[in-house]
C-alpha cells in the first residue's frame, strides 16, 4: 500500500515540506516565516489539468512518466514523484529541460506527483 504524499508550502516564501508524519496536536504544525504553512492537495487549482497531470505509458517493462508542460525560467515543473510500495523516486527539473521520469518496473497502483512552480501539485495513478 502506498503512502500518501503530504507536501506543505509557505504562502510568504513558497518554501515546500515533504512531511514524513505530521503533528496530530491541536494547534500545532509546521510553521515557517512566522505562519503555519498551508497542506498542498493535488489537482486543487484552478489551471489547466492538461497541462499538470503527469501522463504515462509502458516502455519495454519502464514506467515513463511526462508532463506536457511548458518549461520556461518563470513557470516550469521543478519534479515529478514516482510513489511505489515503500519506494519514492523523486527527479527534479530545470526551466529548458524536458519534465520526463522513468522507473524500471510497471504496477498498477503507482502513484506520480507532478509540481508546478506557479501552479502547485498535482496527482495520478496507474492503472
Amino acid at each position: 500500500m502506498n503512502k500518501e504524499l503530504k507536501i506543505k508550502r509557505c504562502e510568504k516564501c513558497g518554501a515546500l515540506v515533504r512531511v514524513l508524519e505530521d503533528c496530530k496536536c491541536d494547534n500545532c504544525g509546521i510553521k515557517c516565516c512566522g505562519e503555519q504553512m498551508k497542506e498542498l492537495i493535488p489537482n486543487s487549482v484552478d489551471a489547466a489539468v492538461e497541462k499538470h497531470i503527469p501522463v504515462y505509458e509502458v516502455k519495454d517493462g519502464k514506467l515513463v512518466v511526462k508532463v506536457n508542460h511548458v518549461m520556461e525560467d518563470k513557470h516550469y515543473i521543478e519534479w515529478i514523484s514516482i510513489v511505489y510500495k515503500n519506494k519514492e523516486k523523486i527527479t527534479y527539473f530545470k526551466p529548458g529541460e524536458e519534465a520526463v521520469a522513468t522507473i524500471c518496473k510497471y504496477e498498477p497502483g503507482i502513484v506520480i506527483y507532478s509540481y508546478c512552480n506557479i501552479h502547485g501539485l498535482w496527482r495520478a495513478e496507474v492503472k
